[in-house]
């Protein structure tokens, strides 16, 4: 049918429109970040990719284009066979690769003579990462959020899960609830790594954020979690961070016990391993000096991560917190104080509920 560029901005516009989004690049391009949704067809693969690069290097660009050109066609072959022949006359794909074209540009190709309406980003996936940059601080204007505050252990991840988990009813929409710690597999303190979970490389966070802004409803607010700047190793977009510190603030309050209770819950593993715990705990060396360090880690191997727990919250986050909601959140000092009774999940989701009421 058709082979048609699409200006990156365009498809970011259109993107629920196409059936498959396809990435033609190498799987390691492909893992530090993609279009949403996207499936990875290498059109040369990793191994493939060097060993073309090698021989363009070290004998001649014809020779190089003639292998590549090979491997091209086989593994195009490979994906119409896999993922192609079953798929209807109106199927609508959307391609891209790295720049060029080149890549998407073949299998484009090959699409569109057996008859797909195939739609190629003009630019690649460098248009397209320029596009989402531009287009966050655009969506971020458009929306209004209620940030939800409070002391480390007092279940503002657990009430933004509550929140989310409320389904549409006939006298209440669904609350909309952007959680930047989900996106990034990490808590955002310092002691914030999950376990298992890599965290997604920063081309890739601001990617999921724009992805999850884009979703929203501008007429409803959206609740978000109080964060620095940075959560972990990612940095939350500067548009966003500058449009949740000056936004409306709900205080969560719980008291020490049940604090301490909900991050026992929450960082079971390090109870778990705490030689885990006790290697975390080395970051604080900075910031708490060694000595207080080592009795911390003295205490976890005693078994005695409680106490470790309540010291940490009274002594480092609970005045590390209050200084930067102070100096950082325009309207925290005005934040209207919310109290769940307890800090189960069963008490957030009833805070939940009075909340979309």
């Amino acid at each position: 049918m058709s082979l048609t560029p699409i200006p990156a901005a365009e498809a970011l516009q259109q993107l629920d429109s196409f059936d498959t989004i396809i990435d033609a690049r190498t799987e390691a391009e492909f893992a530090d970040d993609h279009l949403p949704a996207a499936l990875n067809w290498p059109t040369l693969n990793d191994a493939q990719r060097i060993e073309v690069g090698t021989m363009y290097k070290q004998i001649n660009a014809f020779e190089a284009k003639k292998r590549g050109a090979a491997m091209a066609a086989a593994n195009i072959s490979d994906h119409i066979n896999q993922h192609v022949i079953d798929k209807p006359r109106d199927w609508k794909p959307l391609t891209y690769c790295w720049r060029g074209g080149k890549r998407s540009g073949s299998l484009s190709l090959i699409l569109s003579e057996i008859g797909f309406n195939v739609r190629i980003i003009d630019g690649g996936y460098k248009a397209f990462r320029a596009a989402v940059v531009e287009d966050i601080p655009r969506l971020v204007e458009r929306l209004n959020f209620i940030v939800i505050c409070g002391p480390t252990g007092s279940g503002k991840t657990r009430l933004l899960q509550a929140l989310a988990a409320i389904s549409a009813s006939e006298d209440n929409a669904a609350p909309q609830v952007l959680d930047l710690e989900a996106l990034a597999n990490h808590r955002s303190s310092v002691l914030g790594v999950l376990p298992g979970l890599p965290q997604p490389t920063q081309k890739a966070y601001d990617t999921l954020v724009w992805n999850a802004l884009r979703r929203f409803d501008p007429a409803r607010p959206v609740y978000v979690e109080s964060e620095s700047k940075k959560v972990g190793n990612v940095a939350v977009p500067v548009s966003l961070m500058e449009k949740m510190r000056s936004s409306t603030c709900l205080n969560l309050q719980l008291s020490m016990e049940e604090r301490v209770t909900l991050l026992m819950e929450d960082y079971d593993f390090f109870v778990k391993d705490t030689a885990f715990f006790c290697d975390r705990l080395e970051a604080l060396i900075s910031a708490r000096g060694h000595e207080v360090v080592k009795r911390w880690q003295a205490l976890a191997q005693a078994n005695d991560c409680e106490t470790v727990v309540r010291e940490l919250l009274i002594e480092h986050y609970d005045p590390v917190y209050f200084q930067s909601m102070k100096r950082n959140f325009k309207q925290y000092e005005q934040s209207r104080k919310i109290s769940p009774a307890d800090h189960t999940p069963l008490a957030m989701q009833a805070l939940a509920q009075q909340l979309n009421h």
